[in-house]
């Protein structure tokens, strides 16, 4: 195998990039003006060799009809979740959806009606919120404890805060925008919530993959298999391996009854994926690349301790000890400045284009987020720019 050169600095401008051609209209930070791209989760890496292989064998054989059987595709994912994960599925537990967000949509069409409870934990990952509100849904907030610099569940006030109205939760494990990755007993304890109110789960596990040295990510099917008849697991390669554009993600269902519900779903709003995502998919869960997933997540790694090294030694900045994700949560409240304020210096002293915390739902107004999944120069020289925007304060 090809040794991934992380640290290639590739001009994605121009190439119908969300992330780079966007951020201007967004964040009013122009990359003519050498703005720096922070903000959408995906890296600026290339996949494994094998991807690419697998897209250019598509091209050369040059004809793109509807795909057929699917079979390497399910067979890879199958791989996958034994060897990485410890779980062992079955082939028909996989339906496939356009992406891990249409996923949440479909599970919220498939399980609740219009004005049901959806639950999620806040701060969290900002679509859940647009999907549930675009369906009608009640978006039903419960905010996540602060204890020693990290995310913690706080069962005791969540119980209080219940209505009976609530039909869902949706469980972001690992947990983004706060990189923790959910324990056992957390996990454990999910469950017991969700049965005890008799709510459906969906647990997005995008970030499965990404996980730092000292932490292991569980999947909740493995730790409770007995809340299996109302599980949904999301999963997807496409942050693991940086082929979001491919919008393709599995929602894994071994209950017959719920799968039906989901696949109805699937169906009535005809939903199918392309040929070219399916192989891609094939060619990431390989051996292949599970040893490049291993360097990649050593370079995060590196990029994680430079870039919080950096922003701790900035007097009232403190990133969240990050566990798993490329994304990293900084808390500016120590500064004394408004969101505005701090904000402002990111965006036009900086010239950083970065989440605004106050997307991801109560408790994040405070914050911002930074994707560190770009070369490393990139990573110091982002670190650079915030300490002299913020070098009143030290």
């Amino acid at each position: 195998m090809t040794t991934p050169d992380f640290d290639e600095i590739i001009d994605r401008i121009g190439t119908y990039c969300d992330k780079w051609d966007e951020m201007e209209r967004v964040y009013g930070v122009s990359p003519a003006e050498g703005g720096l791209a922070m903000w959408v989760a995906d890296m600026d890496f290339r996949p494994p060799a094998a991807v690419q292989k697998a897209v250019e064998a598509a091209a050369a054989h040059g004809v793109y009809g509807y795909p057929g059987s699917n079979r390497p595709y399910l067979d890879a994912i199958k791989w996958w979740m034994a060897n990485r994960h410890g779980w062992q599925i079955e082939t028909d537990w996989i339906l496939t959806c356009a992406g891990l967000v249409n996923g949440v949509s479909m599970a919220i069409d498939a399980y609740t009606q219009p004005g049901d409870g959806v639950i999620v934990m806040s701060p969290v990952y900002h679509a859940f919120a647009r999907v549930i509100r675009a369906s009608h849904r009640e978006l039903v907030e419960l905010p996540l404890a602060i204890r020693d610099g990290s995310y913690q569940m706080d069962w005791p006030e969540w119980e209080r805060q219940l209505t009976g109205r609530e039909k869902m939760l949706i469980l972001c494990s690992p947990h983004n925008p706060g990189g923790r990755v959910w324990t056992k007993a957390e996990l454990r304890e999910v469950a017991d919530f969700c049965t005890r109110h008799d709510l459906i789960l969906i647990s997005d596990d995008i970030h499965c993959d990404l996980v730092y040295p000292g932490h292991r990510h569980h999947m909740i099917a493995t730790i409770a298999p007995e809340i299996a008849d109302r599980l949904v697991t999301l999963t997807a390669a496409t942050k693991t391996f940086n082929i979001a554009g491919a919008h393709i993600g599995n929602a894994i269902i071994a209950d017959p009854e719920l799968r039906a519900k989901f696949k109805g779903a699937l169906m009535a709003r005809g939903v199918s994926v392309g040929m070219l995502g399916m192989d891609m998919v094939a060619a990431a869960y390989s051996p292949e690349g599970a040893a490049w997933v291993d360097q990649l997540v050593a370079y995060l790694d590196g990029n994680r301790r430079l870039f919080d090294d950096g922003i701790n030694a900035i007097p009232g900045l403190r990133s969240m000890p990050l566990e798993s994700t490329y994304l990293s949560w900084v808390d500016f409240s120590g500064t004394g400045m408004s969101p505005a304020e701090f904000t402002a210096r990111v965006e036009k002293t900086a010239l950083i284009a970065a989440n605004h915390g106050k997307t991801f739902g109560l408790g994040g107004e405070d914050y911002l987020r930074f994707n560190i999944a770009t070369p490393r120069a990139r990573v110091a020289d982002a670190v650079s720019r915030l300490q002299k925007a913020f070098a009143d304060l030290q």
